[in-house]
C-alpha cells in the first residue's frame, strides 16, 4: 500500500479531493434545490432524486466543460507558442522537441507507425478536447432541462435543448467559467517566470534564472 501511494499519491489525492468536493455539491446543491422549491410551495424531493434534475446535471456538465476546455487549450497551444522564462513553455530560443527513439517499450501505436503513430502524437488534447465536448453536452441538457423547470414554475413554456442553446443564459453560464480557466493558466504561465516552488515539477529549480525555461 505505501508502494501504491507512493508511486500514484498525486492522482490519488487529487482524484479523493474531486469525490470529496462532488459530494458536498451534491449535498448543499440538494438544498439549495429544495429551498428553491419551497419558495415556489412545490414538493421537495431526495437527495437521490436531485442527481437526477437537470439543477444538478447543468451545474456539474458547467464546471467540467470550463475545466476540459482549459486543459485541451494549453495542452494545444503550448505545442506551437512560447513564453520566455515560463516553465510551462518550450524554450522559444530552441523549440525543437528531440524524440527519442523508438524501442520494444515505446507505446504500441508508435511502434505501429503510421496514422497510428500520428494521431497517438496528438491523443492527449485529442481526449481533452473530446471531454470538453461530452461537458458541453451535458452542461446544454441539463442547463435546458434546468431553465424548463424554473419556466414552469413561472407558468411559461418549456425550451429544447437548441432554444437554450440560443438564450443568454447558456452562454453567461460558459464564459463566466471559461473566462476564470483561461485568466489561471495565463497567472500561472507568467508567475512561474519570476516565482518557485521547489520540488514541484510545474516550477523551474530555484536557482534558475528568470530568462531561462528550464
Amino acid at each position: 500500500m505505501r508502494k501504491l501511494f507512493h508511486h500514484h499519491g498525486l492522482s490519488i489525492v487529487m482524484a479523493a479531493l474531486f469525490l470529496v468536493c462532488w459530494a458536498a455539491q451534491m449535498v448543499t446543491g440538494h438544498r439549495v434545490y429544495n429551498d428553491e422549491q419551497r419558495e415556489h410551495r412545490q414538493p421537495t424531493i431526495g437527495l437521490l432524486a436531485y442527481l437526477s434534475t437537470g439543477h444538478f446535471l447543468e451545474a456539474t456538465g458547467e464546471n467540467w466543460e470550463s475545466e476540459f476546455l482549459q486543459m485541451s487549450a494549453f495542452v494545444w497551444l503550448t505545442s506551437c507558442l512560447f513564453q520566455k522564462g515560463s516553465p510551462e513553455s518550450k524554450n522559444p530560443d530552441d523549440p525543437s522537441i528531440d524524440e527519442p527513439p523508438v524501442t520494444p517499450r515505446s507505446p504500441w501505436p508508435v511502434r505501429r507507425g503510421g496514422w497510428y503513430a500520428a494521431v497517438y502524437a496528438r491523443s492527449l488534447s485529442l481526449a481533452l478536447f473530446g471531454m470538453f465536448l461530452c461537458a458541453f453536452a451535458l452542461h446544454a441538457a441539463g442547463g435546458a432541462w434546468s431553465y424548463s423547470h424554473q419556466q414552469e414554475l413561472q407558468g411559461e413554456p418549456p425550451v429544447t435543448v437548441l432554444e437554450y442553446l440560443g438564450t443568454a443564459q447558456f452562454w453567461f453560464e460558459s464564459f463566466e467559467n471559461w473566462q476564470s480557466e483561461f485568466l489561471s493558466i495565463g497567472v500561472m504561465v507568467v508567475l512561474g517566470i519570476f516565482l518557485r516552488q521547489k520540488g514541484s515539477p510545474e516550477s523551474k529549480p530555484v536557482n534558475t534564472p528568470h530568462s531561462e525555461n528550464e
